[in-house]
């Protein structure tokens, strides 16, 4: 484990030494921006450092209720709403499921919220292996006249890979099962506006997909939000213990959020960004004969044929000024995998060093 020193744009500080950041979530790059520091001070000032108090009893402010106005329209849904952890909403939406299915089928490398999420009363859970599609339908045989939850990352936190959310679509009509997908790692990359997986596939008017989200990760700020029709998001305020118990977002947290909504909004060109700096990892990656995935995300994955081995590129990376972790969770792939992430913030030059220093380490183990 590193210990910082500064903030994690697309650089950061560790023993006094400036490193080049290829880690952590920040993808859009939005931690370090002035606009969303100067809000989350403004309301610092304005409303303390905290409210204290449980969103159901005198916790809600009003800012609370501007973000959540303001992630409904980012959705396109007719409410939202906001909540202390990203690893929360997986919970509450099944449980706000909960009568409407018997069977939870999962992705083998399902994170671990999803897992932790699934109420006790479920006696039926079982798995696909990662991303098949023809397991998932032998599931979905195996379990005919039980109705189906099917549960998945829609971006895959380790990999990069992004879930084929119409095929199972597809499936889950075919089948009559609804989908759950956490999108944490998807909201604010995926999709033309950056809505996530939904977006992505085209989808957003379906009825059976639901989505848990966080602020977390792309957007730069914290804490998990659902967005939804007003008949769910109420039923998810009244009936969650979790929810209703919880204290409220803080002052400077709910700021953020909000800040981070309007910047995207005025700043069209983050995406196109990020996806011109995906690129040109990816196929340096590729250029230069390392094992990574296809799909066009921010995680850049190296696959190693040991866990050793991949603990010398961490290694070697960060002897010349690369943060780049060799890590496995939060799920178990039976990968071994240097997670390389890229954000819109990082520069040519930086990009090209990236480059060229994995292709010295890969020449130089061949």
């Amino acid at each position: 484990m590193i210990t910082l020193e500064s903030g994690t744009g697309n650089y950061t500080t560790i023993d006094h030494t400036s490193f080049n950041y290829f880690a952590g979530n920040n993808y859009l790059g939005l931690t370090n921006k002035p606009e969303l520091i100067n809000k989350a001070i403004a309301a610092l000032i304005s409303y303390g450092t905290n409210f204290a108090a449980s969103r159901q009893t005198t916790g809600t402010a009003d800012i609370h209720l501007g973000l959540e106005e303001q992630l409904a329209q980012f959705k396109g849904k007719e409410a939202a709403m906001v909540f202390a952890s990203g690893y929360l909403g997986n919970k509450l939406i099944m449980e706000y499921l909960r009568d409407q299915y018997s069977v939870v089928l999962l992705d083998s490398m399902a994170h671990s919220s999803i897992i932790d999420g699934i109420p006790r009363a479920v006696e039926t859970i079982d798995t696909y292996a990662h991303l098949d599609m023809n397991q998932l339908e032998e599931l979905l045989k195996k379990y005919a006249g039980k109705r189906a939850l099917i549960a998945s990352d829609g971006l895959f936190a380790l990999t990069g890979e992004i879930t084929p959310l119409d095929e199972i679509h597809r499936l889950a009509e075919k089948y009559d099962a609804l989908i759950l997908v956490d999108d944490a790692h998807a909201t604010g990359v995926l999709g033309e506006n950056g809505r996530g997986t939904q977006e992505y596939y085209h989808l957003e008017n379906s009825p059976r997909i639901f989505q848990s989200e966080t602020m977390s990760k792309a957007l730069g700020a914290y804490g998990g939000f659902v967005a939804g029709s007003e008949e769910m998001i109420s039923a998810i305020r009244k009936k969650s213990a979790f929810y209703g118990a919880s204290t409220s977002l803080p002052p400077a947290l709910v700021a953020t959020g909000a800040a981070a909504l309007s910047y995207l909004a005025e700043h069209v060109d983050l995406k196109s960004k990020l996806v011109s700096n995906i690129r040109y990892v990816k196929i340096g990656m590729k250029q230069i004969g390392l094992e990574t995935s296809d799909a066009e995300t921010p995680i850049c994955p190296v696959f190693c044929s040991s866990q050793a081995e991949a603990k010398r590129l961490s290694d070697f990376l960060m002897e010349n000024q690369i943060i780049a972790p060799a890590v496995d969770y939060p799920v178990k792939t039976g990968k071994f995998i240097v997670r390389i992430t890229v954000s819109a913030a990082h520069t040519a030059e930086q990009l090209s060093h990236l480059i060229n220093t994995l292709k010295i380490w890969n020449d130089g183990r061949n």
